[in-house]
């Protein structure tokens, strides 16, 4: 790791740039062995938030939504942990993850969909929640800002 996390709580983000942006700081601290939990309703901005992980990280892209191939993984350019993306929006059961093979303890995973899976994956991970407006709000809900509540997690709790 080669910076401290942002401090766990809410954070208001308020265009797609500042969630890359946060998703950056996010990826210059994060390491090998890490397990982030990534939730909120489509189009929230899970892959742009991982986007900018993935460059914090200095990982090879494109960063792309990995929901029909399961898992995606983009090896390191800098000699650091590889990024594993994982859509666990289709998995038939939380068992199922354990077929995707995953290699935990050397790279950097991040699971969308993932809060069925997070126990079974790891003792502790940090849960991402992006909460957006929703149809029906008032305003353009694709350029309100996002509410995003970063803490950590542990199995059991």
């Amino acid at each position: 790791m080669s910076a401290s996390l942002p401090a766990e709580g809410e954070y208001l983000l308020n265009t797609p740039e500042d969630m890359h942006r946060f998703g950056v700081d996010l990826g210059r601290a994060l390491g090998a062995g890490d397990l982030l939990i990534l939730t909120g309703p489509l189009g929230a901005g899970k892959t742009t938030l991982t986007r900018g992980i993935g460059e914090g990280l200095g990982v090879r892209g494109p960063v792309t939504s990995p929901t029909f191939v399961l898992a995606r993984t983009h090896p390191s350019l800098i000699g650091g942990a590889p990024l594993v993306h994982v859509d666990a929006y289709r998995l038939g059961s939380a068992l199922e993850v354990d077929d995707l093979d995953l290699d935990l303890a050397r790279s950097v995973v991040i699971v969308e969909w993932g809060r069925d899976v997070a126990s079974i994956l790891a003792e502790r991970w940090w849960e991402i929640e992006i909460i957006r407006p929703t149809a029906g709000e008032a305003g353009d809900v694709e350029s309100e800002p996002r509410r995003v509540i970063l803490s950590r997690r542990h199995a059991g709790a």
